[in-house]
């Protein structure tokens, strides 16, 4: 598949990236094989790694991971006290992740840990005033660095991008969030 090619669905050209190679090299390892679903996945998989590497993207400068913002981010759109656990279910992140992002956050000063009055294995974590000072600079930041990269689609272009990733979010969330 080249910049002038087809894509397998919808007919339309795409451009000669990095998943466009890949699967180049597998069509000629396996000529018979849908690769399809690689052109798709494949793409949202290097585009949030390039997000997470963009060094002069906001989060990066303030020395945060997109993991540990959404923590920051979770406590503050919530507005209230939260459990580790309840942080794992709204980030989608495992127990041991968000154990590990909070002690960080909490020796950088932005996250409080207050035990639970009843039962002192219960934890309840809560933004401190730097956590919650850093968090409401950054966000505007970070939305104009975002809309800085999306500004390159054309018109119309991340407004369908954003509801077909809605339509996938929503059946991958139907059908794989419920393992486990």
């Amino acid at each position: 598949m080249t910049a002038a090619s087809s894509g397998p669905r919808g007919g339309g050209r795409t451009p000669d990236d990095t998943v466009a190679s890949v699967v180049r090299q597998w069509q000629a390892v396996h000529p018979g094989l849908d690769t399809a679903p690689m052109e798709i996945i494949g793409r949202i998989n290097r585009c949030a790694a390039l997000f997470q590497l963009a060094e002069h993207a906001p989060l990066r400068r303030a020395g945060l991971t997109r993991p540990e913002f959404d923590l920051l981010g979770t406590l503050r759109r919530t507005s209230h006290e939260l459990t580790p656990g309840e942080l794992a279910r709204e980030t989608f992140s495992s127990g041991a992740a968000v154990t590990k992002r909070l002690k960080l956050l909490q020796e950088r000063g932005l996250v409080s840990r207050r035990a639970d009055a009843r039962d002192r294995r219960v934890a309840h974590l809560a933004l401190t005033d730097a956590g919650r000072e850093l968090v409401d600079a950054l966000l505007p930041e970070q939305l104009a660095y975002e809309s800085e990269v999306l500004a390159g689609l054309g018109p119309g272009t991340a407004d369908r991008l954003g509801a077909d990733l809605a339509v996938l979010l929503t059946r991958l969330e139907g059908v794989l969030g419920k393992v486990g």
